[in-house]
This record gives structure tokens, sequence and C-alpha cells, in this order.
């Protein structure tokens, strides 16, 4: 601890109520010579002990690690062993997984740190300077945790962490050495992960179960994954039988590693074709040719001020997809935005319905996969909305 926050007032009851943020406008006082990424002890008006967390000059000042003051010396462990201990409790991993988020942020009590868990290797995202000033005890903690089942620990932040954090930041392997692209299975599909080139941590676990669920509409359909990234969503709709899948995304590395993955499992990568080439390009001549659309983005929006230009966007890419898809097709939609909440991307769907002049029905409303828990006191946490959306 290099000193302490004493909160104003009345500021005390969210983190009573364990809401992990304090924001700057809540603090009456700062004691002691704080770093950013230095740990401090929270203390309300009355100097009484609420807990503590990791300070970060800026709009979220501390992210609350601990609700009952100082943490032991087996802080780390104890809080990987509950985030793993609720992944197993959800069958995650199981016999046909063997990727998966270990630690998602607030939602394991850890704001500011993601891990996810690729077949023995784990990939540590730091999104505040205290996990990244933190990232050896942490990988430490997964030695112990994991033991045997770990074979290697990169951490991989250059694009979370906020500007001055990434000062003299390399990434790195914290613990072994592995080759990637890497062999995972996930509900019996395989994958090449790649978390050195790759997107975020090189996959979207997040979407697990939407890609099985998926699935089981696939069946004889012709299908088109849009940002496909991948070809997660092509890889289940090709398991389960379907007539035709064409995957389109902006990255040729993306590509490459969608063709790739289709090879991998078996299927023609020829016949099910790729194609790199803008989104809003591609749909403009494609009326009646596809069954099913995914429409599954990178965040529009990553702050409030571009919200608004976001919304503008998921509601054209709606309308285009609701307007060229066949009768009778089926729609599966997202946004990854957190400033986009549920009411608000359901709001501009139906926009986009509207627009489009056609009947439309929600069949399914979607989430975030299991072990990507949302505390209930941070609902900021559900960040992935998404729809099942049939057009007549």
């Amino acid at each position: 601890m290099r000193g302490k926050i004493i909160l104003k007032k009345g500021k005390e009851y969210s983190i009573e109520r364990f809401h992990p943020w304090i924001f700057s406008g809540a603090i009456q006082a700062i004691e002691g010579d704080l770093i950013d990424g230095c740990w401090v002890e929270v203390r309300d008006s009355k100097e009484r002990v609420l807990g503590c967390g990791h300070y970060q000059k800026g709009s979220i000042t501390v992210r609350m690690l601990s609700f009952n003051g100082a943490p032991a010396s087996d802080f780390w462990v104890k809080k990987i062993q509950k985030a793993l201990q609720l992944r197993r409790m959800a069958n995650i991993p199981s016999e046909t997984t063997n990727a998966f988020r270990l630690v998602h942020g607030e939602g394991d009590g850890l704001p500011g740190l993601v891990v996810d868990f690729y077949n023995g290797i784990a990939i540590v995202q730091a999104h505040s300077v205290g996990m990244y000033l933190d990232r050896m005890n942490i990988a430490e903690a997964l030695r112990e945790v994991l033991s045997d089942e770990l074979k290697a620990v990169y951490f991989k932040s250059q694009m979370t962490l906020p500007g001055k954090g990434r000062d003299g930041y390399t990434e790195e392997y914290l613990y072994g050495m592995s080759v990637v692209p890497h062999l995972v299975h996930e509900n019996g599909n395989k994958f090449f992960v790649d978390w050195e080139e790759g997107q975020k941590t090189g996959f979207f676990l997040d979407q697990r179960e939407n890609r099985k669920l998926l699935a089981s509409f696939s069946s004889g359909k012709d299908i088109l994954n849009t940002f496909c990234y991948s070809g997660g969503f092509s890889i289940y709709a090709l398991s389960a039988q379907a007539a035709l899948v064409h995957s389109v995304d902006t990255s040729e590395r993306a590509i490459d590693l969608t063709r790739k993955n289709i090879e991998l499992n078996g299927f023609n990568a020829l016949e099910n074709q790729c194609f790199v080439e803008d989104v809003f390009e591609f749909l403009k001549d494609k009326r009646d040719r596809y069954d099913l659309i995914v429409l599954d983005p990178p965040a529009f929006a990553k702050h409030r001020d571009a919200r608004h230009q976001a919304v503008k966007g998921y509601q054209r890419l709606n309308a285009e997809a609701m307007k060229i898809i066949r009768p009778g097709g089926i729609i599966f939609t997202f946004s990854c935005s957190q400033v986009v909440d549920k009411k608000l991307f359901y709001d501009t769907v139906v926009s986009a319905a509207i627009q489009s002049s056609r009947q439309i029905k929600v069949l399914h409303h979607l989430s975030q996969a299991p072990d990507h828990p949302v505390s209930i006191f941070h609902p900021e946490g559900e960040y992935l909305k998404g729809l099942v959306l049939y057009v007549e």
C-alpha cells in the first residue's frame, strides 16, 4: 500500500454493494505518494476501511480488488482458484472443449484482468496499469493453480493498456514457450489459435454457446458469416451440415486462418468460399442468396462519444441483411460495444426492421458464454448482446 483514498460522504454506498469502480468525482482526499498501478486502501468519510485496489489516475481512479482490507499473501492464488472452480461447476473445460476464459475481470473480482486458456497456454491481458505491474504475481499464481495443465503464460496487452502504461512495454512469455498457431477444441470442433498476431487473445471464446445454437439452425442452409475472423460460426455451420458457407472479413490474415480452420475440420475451402472484402460492399448484390446470416462486427463504439455513430452503423448493417435475406431466413446479430446497452441495441434493430419493410420476429436473446460471468453488482460486465431473428 502506497497510501489511501478517502471518499466523499455518501459515496461509500456503491462500494458497500460491491461495485468495483471508484470514480474520480467520488474522492474527497488522496493521501500518500501514489503512482499509477499501486495498491491503495479505500476509506469512507469517517475513515472506516472499505477495502483496497489498484490506483490509476483517470475517470476510474480505483478498481477494487478486496472489500475486506489488505490482501493476504495468497491473494492471487485464491482468486484464480475460485475462478477455476466456477468454470468447472459449469462443465468448462470438458471432454470436447479445452479453450475457455479463466478470468473475466470484474465478473471474477479482478477488474482489469483477463486470462484465456487455450489447451495448456494461458494468455494474460491487462486492462489497467495495476494488472501490468502485478503480471509476474499473476503468472506465478497460474502456475500454482493449474500445475501440470499449464505449459506457458503469454502476456498480451499492447492494445488494452492505457497510453502511458504502454511505455517500455513488450509482449512476452512470462513462463514457458509455445508455437502458434496452436490447436484447440471447442464442442468437438477444431481451431487454430494465434494469440501472438491474432485479434484480442486469439479467439472469441464468448460466442461459444451462440455458435452451438447457430448449428441447430444450419442443416441444409446457405449461410453467410460476416466479420468472420477465424471462422468460428462457419465451422459450426459446416459441422451441422450446412449446404454452403461463405465467410467475409476485411483482414487477409483472418481469412487465411478461416481457410485453415475449414480444412482442419475436413471441409472444402474452395466450395465454401472466403472473401477479403468490406462487409457492406459485399452485401450490396446478394439479395435472396442466403438462408442464414451472421452479423458479428467488432465494437463499433469503444467510448460514449462514438455511440451515436455506432448506432447508425448497427442500424445500417442490420437493415441491409434484413433486406437481402431469403424469405423465412434467420439472422444472428450481435453487438460487443459496452457503451451500447441491451435496450439501445434492441431499439436499433427495431429501427433497422422498420427500414427494411419486412416482418421480423425475435426467437432468442443472446449474451456471452458462462465462463464470462457478470457480477450482479456490475451490470456493465454484460457487454455482448445478441438476437436471433426470423425474417418473413
